[in-house]
């Protein structure tokens, strides 16, 4: 039987933007507590992400030399 194997591509920047700003939405409707707070911080760690993302894709980022 064969494995199959799955590419996996890292996510694009707008892919996280997007997922960062649905999961602040959700955050808003969910009361006080644990979950929104695990909402939040997921919302921030995408943020993060799609700023990496967008800076190691950037033309000015040259290699070491």
């Amino acid at each position: 039987m064969k494995r199959r194997r799955f590419n996996q591509h890292p996510p694009s920047d707008e892919h996280l933007e997007e997922q960062a700003i649905r999961l602040r939405k959700h955050a808003q409707g969910t009361p006080p507590g644990v979950e929104r707070e695990k909402l939040i911080r997921q919302a921030r760690k995408a943020d993060a992400a799609a700023r990496m993302q967008e800076w190691l894709s950037s033309p000015g980022l040259q290699p070491p030399k």
